[in-house]
């Protein structure tokens, strides 16, 4: 008997996060999808094979791609190497003289692909608050042809209303495309296309792997031409993920409502400590009704993600004396694995914008509030703060 194909209508993220694009294998009734661990297929006769190339076209690769597309909302979906790959990828939409408005604080290599690899070929970047409309509606150029969002962004957490910059480009002329970097919160608490964003974007690498044993990017959208022109580009220039990423990826997938759920308690938990703490100046939350961007916040997400930010009294050497002091939580880059990590963004994931209007404080600390024990991970954080002298 060959397995009933899946309808994604009307089923729940949770179901579909199981579920979409995940059939039974048709010859063995696998409920796992096979990693095909092949580079080429047999052709029944010459041009004429649905699978030719893995490059082109892998089965556990289409399956990630089919799951990634419904749990955006989306119609289609695109797997790449790394989430780098995926934003070369959408950047070779555009032409020499084109302009691209992007968040005022975007991750460092997000900035250092845009500064240093395009601006050279002849694309234009400037850089504003999101968060400020009118800020936003006063940085439109004729030329512009795409809006980059981070929200939250990495790693000051500013929360952009994607609805309403949506509704400030219709009306724009040429209508840029607006593309929003959704890894932070991940489509379980955030789903862009649905506010009427073009293109969504994802490093896979962080919550939908969510182990920290994967590199991979997403990218995710509705208009059939922009995705045909996506997909030669995936092909012809080849940045795409093997089977076993694919593979991996699903696996993380089917438990990222019940990881998100745990990550978001946890960190609202430690925001609220940290918000207490007399060694610290200021944390950065958008769960807290501190955060100016906490009602846009509220609107658009279903809650308020694993990361936080927060600054040390007493500079530099205090925060690399807390980051470099905890026991639990592991000093080391990336985030949205199930193990907590701690770490200072001027140091280490965001160097490339040293210098620049992006330059980030060197008191900072980014957390990546992983699943372990909330009282755990406090009872880490209060040790490491004790080592301040405040």
């Amino acid at each position: 008997m060959q397995p009933r194909p899946l309808s994604n209508d009307a089923l729940a993220f949770e179901t579909l996060a199981i579920h979409a694009g995940q059939s039974p294998d048709p010859t063995t009734g696998a409920v796992m999808t096979p990693i095909y661990q092949t580079s080429t297929y047999a052709q029944t006769s010459m041009g004429e094979a649905v699978y030719d190339y893995a490059r082109t076209i892998n089965p556990t690769r289409s399956a990630l791609q089919d799951c990634l597309a419904a749990l955006e909302g989306g119609r289609y979906g695109l797997s790449f190497a790394s989430g780098m790959a995926a934003i070369d990828t959408i950047l070779r939409l555009l032409k020499p003289g084109d302009h691209v408005l992007a968040s005022n604080d975007v991750y460092g290599g997000t900035f250092r692909i845009f500064t240093r690899v395009y601006e050279q070929y002849g694309l234009q970047f400037s850089f504003v608050e999101m968060g400020d409309l009118n800020a936003v509606r006063a940085a439109l150029r004729a030329n512009m042809r795409m809006v980059w969002i981070e929200t939250p962004t990495n790693p000051l957490l500013k929360v952009a209303d994607i609805a309403a910059i949506a509704e400030l480009l219709s009306s724009h002329v040429g209508r840029p495309l607006l593309v929003v970097d959704n890894t932070f919160a991940t489509p379980y608490l955030q789903q862009p296309l649905k506010l009427g964003a073009d293109i969504v974007t994802h490093s896979v690498t962080k919550y939908l792997g969510g182990h920290s044993d994967v590199v991979g990017g997403a990218v995710v959208l509705n208009d059939e031409a922009a995705y045909n022109r996506l997909k030669f580009l995936q092909n012809a220039v080849g940045a795409v993920p093997g089977p076993l990423d694919c593979f991996l990826v699903l696996r993380g997938v089917k438990t990222l409502p019940l990881r998100m759920e745990r990550h978001c308690a946890n960190a609202m938990r430690i925001a609220h400590f940290l918000e207490s703490h007399p060694a610290v100046q200021r944390v950065i939350y958008p769960g807290l009704p501190s955060h100016p961007g906490h009602a846009i916040a509220a609107r658009q997400m279903r809650g308020f993600g694993g990361m936080i930010s927060f600054v040390v009294k007493g500079g530099p050497e205090a925060a690399r004396r807390v980051a470099e002091h905890t026991r639990i939580f592991a000093l080391a880059e990336s985030l949205g694995g199930v193990e907590s990590l701690i770490e200072v963004p001027a140091a280490m994931t965001h160097m490339s914008v040293a210098g620049s209007p992006l330059e980030v404080d060197a008191a900072l600390i980014r957390l990546s509030v992983g699943v372990e024990h909330v009282d755990d991970l406090i009872a880490d954080l209060e040790r490491a703060l004790s080592l301040i002298s405040i």
